[in-house]
């Protein structure tokens, strides 16, 4: 097969299905993981996907557009791992938390697992499955209803209702990006309603988010830069972003990405920098 009609081949299944992962290219075509990296540069450099570790995505286009779980699932890995560690320190055994719908708090559920006597709620699928799959009895999982997003959030009448009766003792939010002018942002209208009852209700608001969400901006503001008390993202967030967060922020903790050369068993250490 010509190295045209591979290219063209990936390029539809990435907008068919979202996604692509390396590994699954270099099975099905036959050829070199080197010889998919170039498809996928090639391609990339056209704008017809956008490049990821491990693989790459569909182009986003706007700020009403909502990419899949499983599309956003390989989009910063590794940054969103350190960012799951970093966040799971934040929680201790007979807390009330709740986790909001993405990738990033899916990740960060896998944390907590193993916390005792834990009660969680969630308007997400794939969060409350992953509890449910541990199958703690000390655990207590409560998934909202409501009507499902792209992103596998449960949204609207339903979860607004469910959620306005909750107290609990931290919040862990996912965003689709933040900014100093739009706040905390989603790209879906409905789910913006549903997410900021969500915020609302913890007596501590703990936004996770990669730096790749910094200056990104969706349809609707969950909430305010102000309104959260800690925000946990990932050290190769630029300078200049870090000092506009501290200044709304009481604290900022940079979640150390780890290098090549960081592999090993050791774990690096967490920045922690705090609003003056």
């Amino acid at each position: 097969m010509l190295a045209q009609q591979r290219q063209s081949r990936i390029a539809e299944r990435v907008h068919r299905t979202g996604a692509v992962r390396v590994a699954e290219l270099v099975e099905e075509f036959g050829v070199s993981d080197m010889t998919i990296r170039r498809d996928l540069e090639t391609l990339a450099e056209r704008g017809l996907v956008a490049k990821v570790h491990g693989g790459a995505t569909a182009v986003d286009f706007g700020s009403t557009t909502e990419p899949g779980f499983a599309v956003k699932q390989v989009r910063q890995e590794v940054e969103k791992q350190a960012v799951a560690d970093a966040a799971a320190t934040l929680v201790g055994p007979g807390q009330a938390i709740a986790l909001s719908a993405g990738t990033t708090t899916w990740t960060l559920a896998h944390r907590l697992t193993d916390v005792p006597d834990l009660t969680v709620v969630t308007n997400s699928v794939p969060v409350a499955d992953v509890f449910y799959r541990a199958g703690r009895a000390d655990q207590t999982v409560i998934l909202t209803g409501g009507v499902r997003t792209p992103s596998d959030a449960l949204v609207g009448p339903f979860a607004v209702a469910s959620l306005e009766k909750v107290n609990v003792d931290t919040v862990f939010l996912g965003v689709h990006g933040m900014s100093l002018r739009a706040g905390f942002t989603t790209p879906n209208l409905l789910e913006a309603e549903t997410v900021s009852t969500l915020a609302s209700k913890g007596r501590r608001l703990v936004v996770v988010a990669d730096h790749t969400k910094y200056d990104v901006v969706g349809i609707a503001t969950i909430a305010a830069l102000d309104d959260a008390d800690v925000i946990v993202t990932d050290s190769l967030l630029d300078e200049e972003a870090r000092r506009q967060l501290r200044e709304h922020v009481d604290q900022v903790v940079l979640a150390p990405v780890p290098t090549a050369e960081h592999h090993g068993p050791g774990r690096q250490r967490t920045t922690s920098e705090k609003r003056a």
